[in-house]
């Protein structure tokens, strides 16, 4: 049973959930800002692919989960950019040090299984200068909504595809060695435990 709701009710559930109003607005805010060769972490079922720019040289997603990388792959088909989307998690990259212009990374870091190793990489292979630009939810400012976030948890991560309320997109990024040159964070519309905000954008320090 678990498989079959993994197989088919959660890759439906993210596409449908991932591309409410609020979430497009954040995506066109911050996607159509990367150029030359992209790294997508976390591609999913490709929303994201409608707001590259004509600055865009290629695409380069990676996502384990089979069902929505097969989505991207359909969303790809109707751009006109080499876009290669690999059925791979974000902890081990198969790129060189210093490869892409940019990095996307937009509501990933809450479900990536190690937060730590996969924005390692992503330091590695950006290039130096390069952006990351990153659009994610986690734990409140609000002290009364992280002990919410703290309980729902477990039971989210379940029935959410090992998606964490209660992780900091602006810490993990800092501790893995990026400076934080833009970030802004606020509730989106929806449940104040899943809805908080970062997004930002950050470079190697």
């Amino acid at each position: 049973m678990a498989n079959l709701y993994e197989r088919y009710v959660l890759p439906n559930m993210i596409d449908k959930l991932c591309g409410q109003p609020a979430m497009t607005e954040l995506r066109s805010q911050y996607v159509p800002r990367a150029h030359g060769e992209v790294l997508e972490i976390g591609i999913g079922s490709g929303l994201n692919l409608q707001h590259y720019s004509d600055d865009v040289k290629s695409i380069t997603g990676v996502d384990p989960s089979a069902e929505l990388s097969e989505k991207a792959r359909a969303r790809a088909e109707q751009l006109n950019k080499p876009i290669n989307v690999l059925g791979i998690s974000g902890e081990e990259l198969p790129v060189g040090n210093n490869h892409f212009d940019t990095i996307v990374c937009t509501w990933t870091l809450c479900s990536i299984p190690n937060p730590y190793r996969a924005v390692e990489e992503m330091r590695r292979v950006l290039k130096p200068g390069g952006e990351l630009l990153f659009v994610e939810h986690g734990r409140s400012d609000d002290p009364k909504v992280q002990k919410w976030q703290a309980r729902i948890e477990p039971l989210w991560k379940k029935i959410g595809g090992g998606c964490h309320l209660t992780r900091r997109a602006d810490d993990l990024l800092e501790a893995a060695g990026f400076s934080v040159s833009e970030k802004t964070s606020g509730y989106a519309p929806g449940p104040r435990w899943a809805a908080f905000m970062i997004h930002g954008v950050a470079a190697k320090r």
